[in-house]
Parts: structure tokens; sequence; C-alpha cells
């Protein structure tokens, strides 16, 4: 079935073929899918057969298949959803887009910006829905800290700060997180958690013009939990970096893995008529861990929590967690855009443009200049 037939299918449920059945896949993708009408799971493929087969009953995952070829080229699958480590996910890709099937892949989509320009491409070419899981920008409250900003709360930008901070990427891992650990494979704090909440904010305020960083490896070994392993690593886990704003408006952000203690997130927005202050306290957020947004407008005004409106929300009712749901709304999106031919999700190019910003933080670190976005 083509990707142009596919889109043919009315209101059907869009049918998902999973690649991978990680702890994401399970906490994060099934939950979120089975809490969405729009959406069947159709599908699974793992390179651990047995995990698969237990997943798929326990979350009513119809099939489990034997190869990856199997899955893409499923005649009842419309959506490969790539869940597999960053260095599978190039291959993965490849075969979803030579099988005419639309295609969602996690944050890193590819450990390499030019394999991600390529993975654009070949999408584009074979006319498929490619789509990449930096959900947060969707998230309620990021759209409606992008409105407020858009509507004037605070004038002019003049200056924005992001910290962000996780007890995760530390000094000890578990076995099932040992290749984060090969700078190679671009999974490290920086890649991760600075990859999703720049393009969440950046997403709402703008992107910056030109960065100047400082990318710093402070954890040099990594000890595997389950066995001892001590493995050496150079995977920077500090990034500082500085940016110019369209405007001359200035950001600052701060990126910090094995945090122990007061974690989570922390935006200030500085405006010429007022102020905007947006946190979280744990990053990747549990149940009930929704940000809170803040603001004040003229002088020396106390900052009063500002909800976000219902409206924000799309989802059915649920007791799952912000950063399940924030995946959740991504889906929706996507099915919106499916239906009407809007382009809500980010795509494989936001995916490439997001590889940009970190590769220039990389190559100002590096060069010790300052280094301009296209």
């Amino acid at each position: 079935m083509s990707a142009t037939s596919k889109e043919q299918r009315g209101d059907a449920p869009i049918r998902v073929g999973l690649v991978g059945i990680g702890n994401w896949a399970i906490h994060g993708h099934v939950r979120a899918l089975n809490l969405l009408p729009q959406y069947a799971l159709r599908a699974l493929w793992s390179t651990r057969p047995e995990a698969g087969r237990a997943a798929a009953e326990a979350h009513g995952i119809q099939e489990v298949v034997d190869t990856l070829d199997a899955l893409v080229n499923h005649p009842e699958v419309d959506l490969v959803v790539v869940l597999n480590t960053a260095p599978q996910h190039a291959e993965t890709v490849r075969k979803a887009i030579a099988a005419g099937k639309h295609v969602y892949c996690e944050w890193p989509l590819t450990v390499a910006t030019e394999t991600s320009r390529e993975l654009v491409r070949l999408a584009d070419e074979a006319g498929v829905r490619h789509t990449v899981g930096l959900q947060r920008r969707l998230a309620p409250h990021n759209r409606h800290l992008r409105d407020l900003l858009q509507e004037g709360y605070v004038g002019r930008i003049r200056s924005i700060r992001i910290h962000v901070s996780m007890n995760a990427f530390g000094a000890e891992r578990s076995t099932a997180l040992r290749w984060t650990v090969p700078v190679e494979n671009f999974s490290s704090a920086i890649s991760i958690y600075a990859g999703h909440f720049l393009d969440m904010l950046f997403t709402a305020t703008g992107w910056p013009e030109c960065v100047s960083a400082l990318a710093i490896n402070q954890i040099k070994s990594v000890t595997i939990r389950e066995t001892g392993e001590v493995l050496p690593t150079t995977t920077p886990d500090q990034l500082v970096m500085l940016g110019r704003m369209a405007g001359d408006a200035v950001v600052a952000v701060h990126v910090e893995a094995g945090k122990r203690n007061g974690r989570g997130v922390r935006i200030d927005i500085t405006g010429d008529e007022g102020d905007l202050r947006i946190t979280n306290s744990s990053a990747f957020g549990g149940v009930g861990d929704d940000y809170v947004i803040e603001g004040a407008r003229g002088q020396d005004v106390p900052m009063q929590r500002l909800d976000v409106p219902v409206s924000y929300d799309r989802l059915p009712p649920s007791d799952l967690p912000s950063a399940v749901l924030e995946l959740a709304e991504l889906y929706v999106a996507y099915a919106q855009d499916l239906r009407t031919g809007s382009r809500q999700v980010p795509t494989f190019a936001d995916a490439v443009r997001l590889h940009e910003l970190l590769d220039a933080a990389e190559q100002s670190t590096r060069d010790g200049r300052e280094v301009a976005l296209r």
C-alpha cells in the first residue's frame, strides 16, 4: 500500500508497527498510543523475541513478526515507529522509507548530521511523512508559552535563560544503557536532554543566529551497575552556551548531567514589558509534574501563576505521567496532520536543524569562537 493510498483511509485508525521494545517504548509509546482511539497497535519487531511476545500480550499488540523487513513491509502497518537505539535508527528508517511507509523516529534521528540530511532527502523523494520525536514542542505548556510571546506578554524579548539538569548520564549506569557511553553513539545528556529542551524552547521563542559554547567531559569513566565494569568516556556531560537571537536578544543555556539534588528545568524570559518563568522539577516529567508558568507585567510586580487553558489539552482523561502525555500530544497532532494535511509535528528537517545547533556548540568548543547558524 502506497503512502498516498494510506492517506485516503479516512477515519480508520492509524495502524502502527513498533521497532524496539525497550523501557521508553513500553513506558511511553505503548501507553500513549493505547490512550488514543486514532491508533491501533498492529505489529511489533524486537531483537529480543521473548520480550517482544511478552510486551505484545501485556499491551494488546496484535502480532509479533520475526524480522525488521517483515515489520516494515507488513500490509497492515501504516506508520513505522522506530524505537531502537540511536546507532540503529538510520538503517531502520531507510527500510521503512523503501517500503513506502510513513515513519516516526525517536530523537536523536541518527548519530550524524549528514546521515540525518540523507534521511530527509530519501523520505521526501519517496513521498512519505516523516516525524521525529521532539514532542515537547507540542506540549500544552509550550504551545501556551509560544502564544503568550506572540501575543506580546513580555513585549520585545531581551533575554532568555534555560537550565536543564538531571541525575541521568552520571558515573553509574545500567547494562541496558551501556551503549550510551561511547561518544560516537550521540546519546548523551547533551544530545538527548539539550536536544529535547532546546527544541522545545526555541520553537516558542525563535532560534539563535549564532552561538558560543563550552561542552565539557567531567565524568571520565562510567561504571556498569550490574557488572562493575568501568568504561572510559569522553562524552560531554556539561554544556554552557551563549547565543544571540534576532533583534539582539541574548540566550544563555546550561545543561548538566549527574546532578544529585534540585534537578529539573527552569526557563526565564525577560522582555521590555514583562517577564515569564517556566519550571518543572524532574526534566522528563512524572505523574503530576507539569510545567508551571509564572509571569508578571509592568514594574516590580510579583510573579503570578499563569495556568494553561484547558483548550490546549487535546487528550482523553488519564493518570499518565506528563512525559507520556507530551508524547501523546505529538501523536494527536500527527493524526490531525494525516487527516487534514496540516504540518504540526516536527519532521526530519527539524531534526537536522537541531543537529546543526549541537554541531555549532561542538565546533565553538573546539575552535574557541562564535559560530553562525544557518
